[in-house]
């Protein structure tokens, strides 16, 4: 189908530019202090296991937003993309299929709060309900994308007798692994999140988080097999 091999043409780069565009900001801002005002310096850190400072500050300020937001911008037009496509695969399966709506709601839903996400990064308002909108909206979008993964696993493991010469099923069962641990996690870290303090564990949470939520696009190009 070709809706299976366009999936499988974006879901590599929706993995790839994303985490290669965090990662580049992180190398800029704690290497290459000289292209930086010394108040936005960060020393050396690696996020990922100590938490020494979050997406945002690193992508924040000049050059590294020039790098991040048009990598989000991208991101979020391919994202869109994907789920077009998912709903093309899914329909031409099970036309009837209820959970159509609710992945497209959610799916195409978190691209656009990732373009919101990224447009009012780096810009500076000293209010506090100002930086509230900036955190709700991305947690708005880390939920509304592991809702939309939630419900396309779910949808294709009804489905799956009737793709199962399509794709490789061990991935598939990777898929529902790793949305599971997403969930776990959250409901998890919705007590530390909201309490005031464990600024390094936060940080840290994000860092990794982000980067599994994006791992599962990685993981849908190994899934589905390309299509004559």
């Amino acid at each position: 189908m070709d809706s299976i091999n366009k999936i499988k043409s974006i879901t590599l780069w929706i993995f790839v530019i994303p985490f290669f565009a965090i990662n580049a900001c992180l190398i800029l801002i704690t290497q290459f202090h000289g292209l930086f005002d010394q108040e936005h310096v960060i020393l050396n850190t690696i996020p990922y296991i100590d938490g020494g400072t979050s997406i945002s500050r690193t992508a924040r300020v000049f050059p590294t937003y020039l790098i991040f937001k048009p990598a989000m911008f991208l991101t979020s037009y391919l994202l869109v993309k994907y789920w077009i496509y998912n709903k093309n695969i899914i329909l031409s399966f099970d036309p009837g299929n209820k959970n159509i709506k609710k992945i497209l709601i959610f799916g195409i839903g978190s691209a656009v709060l990732l373009t919101v996400h990224s447009i009012f990064l780096g810009i500076k308002f000293d209010y506090d309900l100002y930086k509230l909108f900036r955190r709700v909206v991305m947690l708005l979008f880390i939920v509304s994308e592991v809702i939309a993964q939630t419900y396309l696993v779910i949808t294709l493991y009804k489905i799956k007798n009737k793709i199962i010469d399509k794709i490789n099923f061990k991935f598939l069962k990777l898929k529902r692994i790793l949305v599971t641990t997403l969930i776990i996690v959250a409901i998890i870290a919705i007590p530390i999140i909201s309490m005031p303090g464990n600024k390094f564990l936060k940080h840290a949470l994000e860092w990794d988080y982000f980067v599994a939520v994006i791992s599962f696009y990685l993981l849908t190009f190994f899934m589905w097999k390309k299509q004559s």
